[in-house]
């Protein structure tokens, strides 16, 4: 499941380059159009994203903690999940927040309320923190399916 959704993240963070390489070839307000709804699938994907790993991270720690309580094993194993949930909880909710920010500000360039540059500056922030958030959700997501595991191994025997 993890990892399912962080294909979906990918695909997101390679809709949101183009809808950047779209947004830089808009000559005219009328072209807009495309950019907009490219930008707009690409940030629900990317909130779709994010927002389900989170979920994600929750119920699997939940189980964990279900199952340590279950058969006695050493209260680490939550502390474990805990700690997942610590190093990528903040990268997820600020890459959210910029994908948003990105795209509301986008209209406000439209309208001429905001400046191109704080859009454009946005746009490569989110970027990077996409690609960062993404390689933490990786680690994460790879730990939390070893520690998974490693319990049912334990559970089983």
């Amino acid at each position: 499941m993890g990892r399912a959704l962080l294909s979906v993240g990918w695909l997101a963070t390679f809709g949101f380059i183009a809808t950047g390489i779209i947004g830089y070839g808009v000559q005219e307000p009328s072209e807009v159009g495309v950019h907009l709804l490219v930008g707009l699938i690409t940030s629900l994907l990317l909130l779709f994203s994010h927002s389900w790993i989170l979920f994600y991270l929750i119920g699997t720690g939940k189980a964990i903690k279900t199952t340590v309580a279950e058969h006695g094993l050493e209260d680490e194993l939550i502390q474990r999940t805990r700690e997942f949930k610590s190093r990528s909880y903040p990268w997820l909710m600020l890459a959210t927040g910029l994908a948003m920010a990105t795209f509301i500000l986008g209209g406000g360039v439209a309208t001429k309320v905001v400046a191109n540059w704080v859009h454009h500056s946005l746009f490569y922030a989110t970027l990077l923190v996409q690609i960062r958030t993404l390689w933490v959700e990786q680690q994460v997501i790879t730990e939390n399916d070893r520690l998974i595991s490693d319990i049912d191994r334990r559970v089983a025997s």
